[in-house]
């Protein structure tokens, strides 16, 4: 695999770190990044309401652009730090849009920009390059303002003569690399951001998302952490429970286990005690966002924003649909090696303690390595650049799940 990995990491060397007997610390505590906030707003609460009136605004046009109106809807981007919704689209705006986009400007800054290309004439470009690539090409993605699509692969040259009849304008970025990326003793009921280990391989991974459907209790995460039917244990040895559902090309899976509906926001280096917050619900993905990511090897690292969506990823055997791109704009650790099938998530603006679930960590880039945080295992590769399952790819994967909330 290129350059693009998959977060999880072998067991073996992380056994060697002391692991502190199970706290279930049911206390609360606010996630919020120590670095400046951008945009120039005067906190990390203040940005995050307004991302979230955007992200409600900006639901309501990809709700309304799923009908019949929609053939032109190209791509929507959030921009907090500049306190508008962009919207762009080909052609001209349907009546019933229109009027959707002025009655959202009553509350948040709206803008209607023109589109050279619609969503769905980019996603047809996108299956057929992908298709006729040969294993050249590693990611690519349709741009979010409808410009165009976004390509990588290991050899600049080559990915270009690859695109070269392209019917839309492609930017060819080289080197990117994607590869497959705990905390360390939860107890059931299970919870988000912990460590887990597939019983038969060895590998590392973390819990991501409390779920149910059919009336059972799952814990959702990675798939390419292991295959239906092998067991998941903590990294004490104790059972969490089978891999009973796996869809590997949205790369999200289903263990069943008793679980509750938390995740672990401390620092992975702090044991004493582990805090979790409480999940209040799901959050959808769009370019701009600004997120939190909390891996168990890694922890919780904020101010990271997404790049891109609707991202397919092409490993050595296989390629991976549907992924969104998200980059640590100050170049530290956004994830790493086993902090695969961790939370993605964006903490509720109010008072931050409590979380949306945004999506599960699939992939680290392996080009842009950079020191790692939290639980430093020998060998363990960090990155700036990494790339989630959205919560729509586990939706589509397993129809009638519901995130648990806590």
């Amino acid at each position: 695999m290129l350059g693009v990995a998959l977060a999880m990491v072998a067991m073996g060397a992380a056994q060697a770190i002391a692991v502190p007997a199970p706290v279930k610390d049911t206390g609360i505590r606010a996630v919020e990044p120590a670095d400046k906030v951008p945009g120039g707003f005067a906190s990390w609460k203040d940005l995050l309401a307004t991302q979230e009136k955007l992200v409600k605004a900006a639901d309501r046009v990809t709700a309304a652009a799923r009908t019949q109106d929609g053939t032109g809807f190209a791509g929507i981007i959030a921009a907090p730090e500049n306190r508008e919704l962009r919207v762009y689209w080909k052609g001209d705006t349907p009546e019933r849009i229109s009027a959707l986009v002025g009655r959202l400007r009553r509350d948040v800054p709206v803008s209607v920009l023109p589109a050279a290309y619609s969503a769905r004439e980019l996603e047809s470009e996108m299956d057929r390059l992908g298709r006729a690539s040969g294993g050249v090409i590693t990611s690519i993605a349709p741009n979010a303002d409808g410009s165009g699509l976004t390509v990588s692969g290991a050899d600049y040259g080559l990915t270009r003569s690859k695109v070269a009849g392209s019917a839309v304008p492609v930017t060819v970025e080289a080197g990117v690399t994607p590869a497959p990326a705990s905390r360390w003793n939860d107890d059931a009921p299970w919870l988000g951001g912990a460590a887990w280990r597939n019983a038969g391989t060895g590998r590392g991974c973390s819990t991501g998302f409390a779920v149910t459907a059919g009336g059972t209790s799952w814990m959702l995460s990675a798939a390419h952490c292991g295959s239906v039917g092998q067991t998941a244990t903590d990294p004490t040895g104790q059972v969490i429970g089978p891999i009973a559902h796996a869809n590997t090309s949205r790369d999200v899976m289903l263990i069943r286990a008793g679980t509750a509906g938390r995740v672990h926001n401390n620092n992975p280096g702090t044991t004493t005690p582990e805090f979790t917050n409480p999940v209040a619900g799901t959050s959808a993905t769009y370019v701009g966002m600004w997120l939190c990511t909390s891996g168990a090897y890694s922890g919780t690292i904020c101010l990271c924003q997404v790049r891109g969506t609707n991202v397919t990823i092409y490993l050595a055997e296989s390629a991976i649909h549907g992924l969104a791109l998200l980059e640590n704009p100050t170049r530290k650790n956004a994830a790493g090696q086993g902090d695969s099938g961790g939370p993605v998530e964006t903490p509720e603006p109010s008072s931050t303690t409590r979380q949306y679930a945004v999506g599960v960590i699939s992939l680290i880039d392996t080009s842009a390595q950079v020191p790692c945080t939290g639980y430093i295992v020998s060998g363990r590769i960090c990155s700036w650049r990494l790339y989630y399952s959205p919560w729509s790819n586990a939706t589509a994967a397993f129809p009638g799940i519901a995130i648990v909330t806590g």
